[in-house]
């Protein structure tokens, strides 16, 4: 990592804490369970109990806390390059229902921060998606066209805010950025006004679907439902198999403060040097900015993390010399192999249980857009894109099926060829580090503190199996076939796995 840059957490989390919610400790009965608070289950509860159902929401850690306490909080319809492919892969009605939804979602943020009067740093941007290298110009010339065709504001630009100049760029005007834990909080305290009930470390371990279905916890509480959401960002039941559509996918973040004058004013990413997406936000009032700089993204378990935190400091310092790095955190998403989100019932049989999952990096727009049609679906209203998002599609799944066999080839490759990589001697294992050792037939995960104490746990997610891997920059343990992390106790910090490591003597 750069000198003055140090994982400490997200500055979304840091400047708007929240107010905590108790555990859930006994049995209860709504219309709906909504599992996970993040933007999809949140934003889902929130549409649900506006709807006049009574709901609760399950959640195993904070409030807003998980993956969207760490994103960089863009709001918009362009994801990077997504409409080129979509009018090839879904044709061009499906690109507009794809634009339309998104930007729909866009609206209906705005639309909730002037009613309820969220103060969230809500900015107006426009979203450009830029390269550098002139030999992929007309990639961006086709996705300004597609975007444009699909009924975005969108045109090809090489005129940006950026500190050097761009090959060509896609700009989308009318976007917007901001605080999304102010303005997820600011949902909780009016679905809490409604009558709604939050819980958090609440974590729920079985599913039973029926008429109602029931949900267990680890509190020992039984939640009794006509409907659940699933909005886990990654599916902790998963029944369709929703996991073999899914890659996870984990980025970097680096921010720091700017003159006000140095701001690009826009939102910029670019799919070039593994991933560089660039914005400001308000930061005080003494003439500065907070510069969010995202990048090298990486399959959780993989890769060296604080090198990659290096890297994405020195760019940052590099285009914006004299920026004060103070934070670093890091995101996880989930990118579908069809490219669009999984939206929807479950499983095919299912009746009365729904998932949202698959945002590829996009979480706010989608995550808004999921709430809205989820509460279409349990309300048996219409809505026009509920079968783009469909998790039950097949057509495009087959269409995709190269990306797919990748994505299991990925997997396939990590569960046996980590089981015969060979282990780290626990001598050489540092203080602060940690290492896969081999103890016995036993593949153990070991961590040594920085007191010199070691931490022995099972190396065996407790998802499907997988050998978990130390990233040493966050200081904990990940699992590179489906993204479950653990810390260094191996209690869970990200699913789909929801038991911990088990642990171990050494």
């Amino acid at each position: 990592m750069t000198e003055n840059a140090h994982v400490n957490g997200s500055y979304w989390l840091e400047t708007a804490p929240g107010e905590p919610h108790p555990a859930l400790d006994e049995d209860l009965t709504v219309d709906v369970a909504v599992i996970g608070a993040g933007i999809a289950g949140l934003s889902a509860a929130w549409e649900l109990a506006r709807a006049g159902r009574t709901v609760a929401v399950l959640e195993a850690g904070r409030v807003a806390a998980g993956v969207t306490g760490h994103t960089t909080a863009k709001l918009t319809a362009l994801h990077t390059l997504i409409y080129d492919k979509l009018r090839h892969t879904r044709g061009p009605e499906g690109a507009r229902l794809y634009a339309r939804s998104q930007s729909e979602a866009v609206e209906h943020a705005a639309s909730l921060v002037e009613e309820l009067g969220i103060d969230c740093e809500w900015e107006r941007r426009d979203a450009y998606t830029f390269v550098r290298d002139a030999g992929r110009v007309d990639e961006i010339r086709a996705e300004a066209k597609a975007a444009a065709a699909a009924g975005l504001p969108a045109a090809f630009t090489t005129d940006t805010g950026l500190p050097f100049p761009v090959a060509g760029a896609v700009r989308v005007t009318g976007q917007a950025q901001f605080h999304p834990r102010k303005y997820l909080l600011a949902l909780v305290g009016d679905l809490v006004a409604h009558g709604g009930r939050v819980f958090e470390d609440t974590t729920v371990l079985g599913l039973e679907e029926g008429e109602p279905c029931r949900l267990s916890t680890a509190t020992g509480a039984t939640v009794t439902a006509r409907d659940v959401v699933v909005a886990t960002h990654y599916p902790v039941f998963d029944r369709a198999l929703l996991f073999t559509r899914l890659s996870p996918r984990r980025e970097l973040v680096v921010a720091g403060t700017v003159a006000a004058d140095r701001d690009p004013d826009g939102m910029y990413i670019t799919p070039e040097e593994d991933t560089r997406s660039v914005r400001t936000a308000p930061y005080g009032t003494n003439g500065q900015r907070l510069l969010v700089v995202t990048g090298e993204h990486f399959t959780p378990g993989t890769g060296d993390t604080p090198a990659r935190f290096e890297r994405l400091g020195a760019w940052a310092t590099e285009h914006f010399p004299g920026v004060d790095l103070t934070y670093a955190w890091a995101t996880q998403d989930n990118d579908p192999t069809d490219t669009v989100p999984l939206v929807g019932p479950l499983h095919p049989g299912a009746h009365h249980a729904y998932v949202a999952t698959g945002f590829g990096g996009w979480g706010m727009s989608g995550g808004i857009m999921a709430g809205r049609l989820l509460t279409a679906l349990i309300t048996g209203t219409r809505c026009a894109w509920s079968e783009l998002y469909d998790p039950r599609r097949l057509r495009s799944a087959v269409r995709e099926a190269p990306s797919f066999l990748k994505t299991q080839a990925k997997v396939a490759r990590h569960f046996v060829g980590d089981r015969l990589r060979s282990a780290e001697p626990v001598e050489a294992i540092e203080p602060g580090g940690g290492a896969v050792v081999r103890v016995g037939g036993d593949r153990l995960a070991v961590h040594r503190d920085d007191e010199g104490a070691l931490h022995a746990l099972s190396a065996r997610c407790t998802h499907l199996g997988c050998l978990v891997a130390f990233n040493a920059a966050e200081r904990a343990w990940e699992c590179p076939c489906h993204g479950s992390r653990f810390d260094t106790d191996g209690k869970v910090v990200q699913g789909p796995a929801t038991r911990p490591l088990e642990q171990r003597d050494i």
